[in-house]
C-alpha cells in the first residue's frame, strides 16, 4: 500500500519578492520533501510553472539574475497597461520550450483573473508561456492578455496564495508560502506599490478565508525588501530558504503524522 501523501505547494504573488520561491524550493528539495503539485499566482506563476517545467532552482535564478530588465520592459502608451508584455512572453515561451501544462512533470494550477467576468480563472492546460503571462499582468503594468474570449490578469486580484486550489487538485498536505506585503511597516513610493498594495487589501480577506486549507504558513520576512526591486534576487532567495528550514521540523512532523494515520 503507497501511502505517501500527495503534497501541494502554493505560491503566492509578491512581484520582487517572489524570488524568496526559490529558497523555499531548495530548502524543500534538501529537507527531501517531493511536491507533488504546485499552485501560484503571479510571481508564484513564474516560479512555480518553471520549476514544474523541469528547470531547478538554482537555474531559475541564474536567470533572474541575468536576464536584464531591458530585455523584457516593453512599454507602451498607457491605456491599458505601461507594460505591453510581448517582450516577456516571448521570454517565458523559449524558456519553457512552449511547452502544455499538461505535458509538465508535476501537477500545475496557475491562477489568473478574467476582468469580463469577475472569476478566478485557474489553468491545468494550454500553453505554459500563456498562462504564466496572464498571471502576472498586473492591473495598470501589464497590458492584460486576452484569450479564449477572455481578459486576464493578475491572479491575486482575487486569490493572492492560491491554498484551495490545491484541495481542489486532491492534496493531502498543503504548505503556503506568502511573500506578499506585510501588514506592518508598509512603504507607498512609486505607483508600483500603490497598485502593489491596493491588490493585497483587495485579496486580504479571501486569503484569510482560505488559510483553513493550509497545513502550514511560511511567511519569509521581506517587508524591507520594495516589490519593484527585481535585483535582489539573492537576498529574497536567501530569506525564503531560511524561512523553509525553520519550520524544517513541523513539515517532517506533518508528513510523519500523515503516514501513522494512514497505517
Amino acid at each position: 500500500m503507497n501511502d505517501k501523501p500527495k503534497i501541494g505547494l502554493a505560491l503566492g504573488s509578491g512581484s520582487a519578492r517572489g524570488m524568496a520561491h526559490l529558497g523555499v524550493l531548495k530548502a524543500l528539495e534538501e529537507i527531501g520533501i517531493d511536491v507533488d503539485m504546485v499552485s501560484g499566482c503571479s510571481a508564484g506563476a513564474l516560479i512555480g510553472g518553471l520549476y514544474c517545467s523541469g528547470i531547478s532552482p538554482n537555474m531559475i535564478k541564474g536567470l533572474a539574475i541575468e536576464i536584464d530588465k531591458k530585455m523584457w520592459l516593453d512599454f507602451t502608451y498607457p491605456k491599458k497597461g505601461i507594460i505591453k508584455g510581448d517582450k516577456i512572453e516571448e521570454i517565458l515561451k523559449i524558456i519553457t520550450c512552449s511547452k502544455k501544462i499538461e505535458d509538465l512533470h508535476k501537477k500545475l494550477a496557475i491562477v489568473a483573473t478574467d476582468l469580463k467576468s469577475s472569476q478566478e480563472v485557474i489553468f491545468t492546460e494550454g500553453p505554459l508561456y500563456k498562462a504564466i503571462r496572464a498571471s502576472i499582468s498586473i492591473p495598470g503594468i501589464f497590458e492584460p492578455v486576452i484569450y479564449k474570449g477572455k481578459v486576464l490578469v493578475d491572479g491575486a486580484v482575487i486569490d493572492r496564495v492560491p491554498i484551495s486550489v490545491l484541495k481542489n487538485l486532491g492534496a493531502d498536505i498543503i504548505i503556503a508560502v506568502d511573500v506578499g506585503y506585510s501588514r506592518f511597516n508598509i512603504r507607498v513610493t512609486d505607483i508600483f506599490d500603490i497598485i502593489m498594495q491596493s491588490l493585497e487589501v483587495m485579496s486580504k480577506s479571501i486569503m484569510e478565508t482560505d488559510l483553513i486549507y493550509a497545513d502550514i504558513l511560511i511567511e519569509p520576512p521581506l517587508t524591507h525588501i520594495e516589490p519593484s526591486s527585481f535585483e535582489a534576487v539573492e537576498e529574497c532567495s536567501r530569506i525564503g530558504y531560511e524561512s523553509t528550514m525553520a519550520v524544517k521540523e513541523q513539515l517532517i512532523n506533518l508528513i510523519a503524522n500523515y503516514h501513522r494515520k494512514s497505517t
